[in-house]
């Protein structure tokens, strides 16, 4: 029988949340990505102090090709300039594949040679395998790097995803260099869960909350790793600093957050990247609303709704100056 959990025990208040912020790559009316508009996202997270996470689902790390994967890199490493940032080994296989351990190690060499830390999407090949197989698969690929991430997906985000079982995911835990994990079941007992079993065996492990439908999992003790951050990177650190200090504001500004995400990651799920760029443009951020020419998009009517919290959003920014 699965042990109930307490969530009440597991509050931190007044704790400092470490924010990773998935960057949106954006695009061009033509097609084209907008480097200019993806430099100056890249530096305003930057600038709000927040860990940068690029070449993700946000960046449709799915769907573009080496050559661009390669810039984003690029500009990464010299924008952060010594500053962490973090970055997808994505490896695109098909149902009944063999674990790629090659296709991995290429894309951690590749990241890591650009002064990222490496974080590993799931594959076919590596879902698939069994239990013990599948731990010694993520025991090689540790070897390969500094430290890393890695994720657990469930299938409404991906077809190759899985959420492992409580024991695999601490015998991953356990691998010395692996320095967390982003959880994306959109499951708070699940979540829950991971928490209990970290404050317990491994007390320095991270727990990226990955539920962009319950943003408050930091209260409880996660860390993020968020498409929905990548909207209001600004807006994100301001809660977060009003958490570490006690504000009871916290609450009010992570609300209109949270119904932000609740909008925006509405069905189609995938498409929340082209609200985000219509979120970004409102605020005057971005020059176009385009997305990626595969990837699927919002109706123009959501303007009108994104347009409201964006206002009441610039408000409550404005009243905690």
């Amino acid at each position: 029988m699965t042990e109930i959990i307490d969530p009440s025990k597991l509050l931190q208040p007044r704790r400092k949340i470490t924010g990773v912020s998935a960057i949106l790559l954006p695009y061009h009316a033509e097609g084209q990505v907008d480097w200019q508009g993806f430099d100056d996202h890249l530096h305003r997270t930057l600038e709000a102090g927040l860990v940068p996470a690029v070449n993700m689902d946000t960046g449709y790390g799915n769907l573009i090709d080496d050559a661009v994967r390669e810039e984003v890199l690029c500009r990464s490493q010299r924008i952060a300039d010594g500053q962490s940032f973090v970055a997808g080994v994505f490896v695109g296989d098909r149902p009944d594949a063999t674990f790629d351990k090659a296709a991995y190690q290429i894309g951690i060499e590749q990241i890591q040679r650009h002064g990222g830390k490496p974080i590993f999407f799931q594959s076919y090949g590596l879902v698939e395998l069994p239990d013990d197989q599948l731990v010694e698969a993520y025991q090689a690929l540790a070897c390969e790097c500094q430290d890393f991430l890695f994720f657990e997906l469930a299938k409404v985000f991906a077809p190759f995803g899985k959420i492992y079982s409580l024991e695999v995911y601490q015998q991953l835990m356990m691998i010395s260099n692996a320095q967390g994990a982003k959880h994306s079941s959109l499951n708070r007992v699940l979540e829950w869960q991971r928490l209990e079993l970290r404050n317990r065996v491994r007390p320095d492990f991270k727990v990226f909350t990955g539920n962009d439908l319950a943003i408050d999992m930091v209260m409880y003790g996660s860390d993020y790793l968020l498409g929905l951050s990548t909207f209001a990177p600004d807006a994100f650190a301001r809660r977060d600093a009003m958490w570490e200090a006690g504000d009871p504001r916290f609450h009010e500004l992570n609300d209109l957050l949270q119904y932000l995400g609740a909008f925006t990651f509405r069905d189609p799920t995938p498409a929340y990247k082209h609200s985000a760029a219509m979120f970004l443009k409102i605020r005057g951020l971005l020059a176009s609303d385009q997305t990626h020419p595969d990837a699927p998009h919002r109706l123009e009517a959501d303007t009108k709704v994104l347009e409201l919290i964006a206002s009441d959003l610039q408000r409550m920014m404005q009243e905690g100056n």
